[in-house]
């Protein structure tokens, strides 16, 4: 577990989303410390990864703000007006936020060494030999110095999302969301994916973590957020959370998957 400091890296404020008739959002708040290990578990359908894509600005809130780091995601200030930002803005502020998908969204004619590179190269304009050593760096720091040559196709589920999580950690964030980075693996790979995450939890890295891994939200994540039908239903120190849940609603879900 990480210790937090006081102002919250992340703020999540009164946010909704809908896609065509179907409210998918409900008002959401939440705060996430630098350094906080935070874990949202839930139904399916209740607009958890919603609300991931929402604060990286894949999705545009119908109303609501998202706040990373002090700065409104998609929006400046001018004075007491809101305005838009204009496309390159938002592509630099999203570079602060890292994202590892369900699917790993990686780059078949790329091989994992170029798939980490790329993001550094044509976003940050990082030099390409700075960038292949950082890659470098990180493809080792999740257990894959044997695979820095190989292509997509050629790996595992486990070692493609492992790539992906050094690709996010090439664009130095600030935060790193995970939607649900085990659903697509087989049993025997789950683990190696969680053993990098707990790692970067070890190193303080903030993390928001959309999971069904009861036993790994145990372990790492200093706070649980149980969300329902587009809202949070229930949040709190994780181990407390797991242990005495303080709504039904959490109470039924906890003891249908623990």
């Amino acid at each position: 577990m990480n210790a937090t400091t006081a102002e919250p890296m992340v703020e999540v404020l009164d946010l909704h989303k809908s896609f065509g008739s179907t409210e998918v959002l409900k008002g959401v708040d939440l705060q996430v410390h630098a350094g906080e290990v935070m874990c949202i578990v839930g139904p399916s359908g209740s607009g958890k990864s919603t609300l991931l894509r929402t604060i990286n600005r894949l999705e545009v809130p119908d109303s609501g703000l998202v706040v990373v780091g002090g700065e409104i995601i998609g929006y400046e200030l001018h004075g007491i007006q809101l305005r838009e930002r204009r496309e390159a803005d938002v592509a630099r502020q999203r570079s602060r936020i890292g994202m590892v998908f369900q699917q790993f969204n990686l780059f078949g004619n790329r091989t994992a060494l170029e798939n980490v590179m790329l993001g550094p190269v044509r976003t940050r304009r990082a030099d390409r030999a700075t960038a292949r050593q950082e890659a470098r760096r990180l493809l080792i720091q999740v257990g894959l110095e044997h695979r820095l040559h190989a292509y997509p196709g050629s790996l595992s589920g486990g070692e493609q999302q492992r790539v992906s999580i050094a690709r996010a950690l090439a664009m130095k964030p600030d935060l790193i969301l995970f939607d649900e980075p085990t659903s697509a693996l087989d049993p025997e790979r789950v683990g190696e994916v969680l053993d990098v995450m707990r790692a970067l939890a070890a190193d303080g890295l903030t993390m928001l973590v959309v999971t069904h891994e009861l036993g790994f939200a145990r372990e790492v994540a200093d706070t649980l957020v149980f969300f329902d039908d587009g809202r949070v239903a229930e949040s709190g120190p994780c181990r407390d959370v797991l242990a005495r849940p303080r709504q039904a609603r959490t109470k039924d879900f906890l003891a249908r998957v623990l």
